[in-house]
């Protein structure tokens, strides 16, 4: 049986004193429970902060992003042997951000190349993590323009093979897969229940596919994109999704709180 899994996404936002204050708040309330992971992954600058807060807690550690060269040149970067000396747990990977893919786009078009990650870097982005022991959310997700087009399935098959390439099987057990739908993230609007069961369940075939069926049932799956405490509970019943990747409303303890009942 899957653990349910739901990871906070705070994004840009919060400096370490508000955010310690954040999980300080929701660990005196939050229920322990051997079913649930809860996961925060505060902005690089804050994980030495919140790391001392969640110490001996049930709440793990998780990055925003990572480099996949241990050191170097790499001005601005920081590597999964940084985020090791932090008892970093989980990291996230490929979001449609980082891809240079934005549900709301808030700054100008011309500097969106900035952020344009490739299948490519994420491939080499989850080796890295996963030789220092790092567990790996990686993003997949359509923008609108693909959804209407009909390609759902094929972009994300594409993302995920390309993410995966080279990477054996055995390395997947525990592996987590986020399917976030651009067009959900940060706009309020929510894939249809049944939609996203059935795009997380096409992610586990397509896995299955690459690695086995046996590996493909022990990946988690996570859905992101708007998920609020209202669509939650809908949401993290179905069987493939086995909880969330949460951005706004993981900067809300009370929300927070609630969609972590939910799963």
């Amino acid at each position: 049986m899957r653990t349910k899994l739901v990871a906070g996404n705070w994004k840009m936002n919060l400096i370490s004193t508000q955010g310690a204050a954040l999980v300080d708040g929701f660990l005196k309330r939050v229920e322990v429970r051997d079913d649930v992971d809860i996961v925060v992954c505060p902005p690089f600058l804050s994980i030495p902060r919140i790391r001392d807060v969640v110490r001996n807690s049930a709440v793990k550690l998780g990055a925003q992003n990572v480099f996949w060269k241990d050191d170097g040149a790499y001005t601005g970067q920081v590597s999964a042997k940084q985020l090791h000396e932090f008892c970093v747990d989980f990291c996230i990977v490929g979001h449609s951000e980082t891809r240079g893919k934005f549900g709301v786009l808030e700054v100008p078009e011309t500097t969106v190349p900035f952020f344009g990650e490739t299948d490519e870097t994420i491939n080499l982005k989850i080796k890295n993590l996963l030789f220092y022991g790092i567990t790996p959310i990686l993003c997949v997700g359509e923008t609108l323009a693909e959804r209407e087009e009909g390609k759902t399935d094929e972009v994300i098959k594409t993302q995920l093979l390309g993410a995966l390439a080279g990477i054996d099987g055995s390395e997947l057990y525990q592996f987590v897969v986020a399917y976030e739908p651009v067009w959900a993230i940060g706009t309020g609007k929510v894939c249809d229940t049944a939609e996203a069961q059935r795009v997380c369940r096409f992610i586990r075939a397509t896995i299955g596919e690459f690695a086995d069926p046996e590996v493909a049932e022990d990946v988690r799956i996570l859905y992101g994109g708007s998920v609020k405490p209202n669509n939650a509970k809908e949401l993290f019943s179905q069987p493939d999704i086995d909880g969330g990747l949460i951005g706004g409303a993981s900067l809300d303890g009370e929300s927070f709180l609630q969609i972590i009942s939910s799963a």
